[in-house]
């Protein structure tokens, strides 16, 4: 399982002013590269580098591996612009968004991130150094901090390239490591149905909840904070307002990561020899939720909470976060979750009278309606289930 390890760099103003140098460099010279490429209709990383490799190595003065990993970014930009037009995600032939992604070449920012292969730069885990390629000359003894168990894991599972970050005048190398997951537990005790919305971000059938006031609040703060700065309508103002919308994301996703991370922990398979250590050994059952943007009409004062929604987020750190563990994860059909009675299959809307109550019209079994939701996930996820995985005889 591939996963992604960020460590900081710690260089000193001369070693930073080396590092932006090849940055500026490596991407003048992209620039460069894609405009050739387009004009040249090239997508063929080979072709593209016999056309411009004796300019990047000349003009931008880049070394002979610089200049191939950059011919390699622009082919990637190119590739991944292709499958998005393919996809549908620029929209239809014809329209603006389209047009204007297609009808001009890539464009690279001054300062955007650069892949290094290890013949450009090498690690030194015990003295905590790198030793990296610039334009300048190669830098020794460059050291790089990170937590214990990201030290670890690049020590242990580095693979691949690397990248280069710069962000907010802050140094950044960002690793691929390939690590090892469990095997996976094919056959759960039971289910944790797990409910996602914007009041509580998530609701275990447990009855562990996740409140999200928390949250919403900091957005809202933000948001004031955030038209204060538009009103200004000055350069400055616009940094700092990117710099503060990073900083909300970097919230959101810390908030996902610990819910993510308890999920998967309180699910994971049961240790050998009876012990269980905090493990149920069980499944996690998730609502399908995509498109849900398409399908709702929120009105005016919900719009803003509903695009803000971090769900998806939270959908793919718990799927990676279970895969790495040997937990299943299964989706099943979220319609009338928290408007249909467990007990006796009763749905309707009278059945929650408010947002944070259930209370059924026929059998009477009352709660909270996030819970309620759970615990229908959690069935949903029951049957599906045996449906997939029983034998043929029951599934016809």
């Amino acid at each position: 399982m591939k996963i992604v390890v960020q460590v900081r760099l710690l260089p000193s103003p001369d070693e930073a002013a080396a590092l932006a140098a090849t940055l500026h460099a490596v991407n003048a010279g992209a620039d460069m590269a894609s405009v050739v490429a387009f004009e040249k209709g090239v997508t063929s990383r080979n072709d593209l580098q016999k056309l411009v490799y004796g300019r990047l190595k000349g003009e931008f003065g880049l070394g002979a591996q610089a200049a191939v990993r950059t011919v390699k970014k622009v082919v990637d930009a190119y590739t991944t612009l292709a499958a998005n037009v393919r996809a549908g995600r620029l929209g239809p032939e014809g329209s603006r968004r389209r047009v204007k992604a297609t009808a001009k070449p890539v464009v690279f920012r001054r300062d955007a991130a650069q892949p290094f292969d290890d013949r450009m730069l090498s690690w030194q885990y015990d003295a905590g150094t790198v030793s990296i390629w610039t334009v300048a000359g190669r830098l020794k003894g460059l050291r790089f901090v990170g937590s214990s168990g990201q030290l670890k894991t690049l020590a242990g599972f580095r693979q691949g390239e690397t990248d280069l970050v710069c962000r907010d005048g802050k140094w950044f190398l960002v690793a691929v490591c390939e690590v090892p997951v469990e095997s996976l537990n094919a056959d759960p005790v039971d289910w944790i149905g797990v409910d996602r919305g914007i009041v509580n971000l998530a609701t275990t059938s447990d009855g562990v909840n996740y409140s999200g006031r928390r949250l919403s609040r900091y957005r809202r703060w933000q948001a004031r904070k955030n038209a204060e700065l538009q009103a200004k309508r000055t350069r400055s103002a616009n940094r700092r307002l990117k710099r503060r919308a990073r900083k909300e994301a970097r919230h959101a996703a810390h908030m996902n990561h610990k819910i993510s991370k308890e999920c998967v922990a309180v699910a994971g398979p049961l240790l050998p020899e009876g012990g269980q250590g905090g493990r149920t050994g069980r499944g996690i059952a998730l609502e399908e939720l995509r498109g849900i943007r398409d399908r709702v009409r929120p009105c005016r004062d919900q719009r803003a909470a509903l695009s803000s929604w971090p769900f998806h987020q939270l959908d793919r750190y718990i799927a990676y976060k279970a895969e790495r563990a040997g937990v299943p994860v299964i989706w099943v059909d979220p319609a009338y979750t928290s408007q249909m009675c467990p007990r006796c299959g009763h749905t309707a809307k009278a059945n929650r009278p408010t947002r944070d109550r259930f209370c059924c019209r026929r059998c009477g079994l009352a709660g909270p309606a996030d819970v309620v939701a759970g615990v229908n996930v959690r069935n949903r996820a029951r049957s599906a289930w045996v449906l997939v995985n029983g034998p043929a005889s029951q599934r016809t």
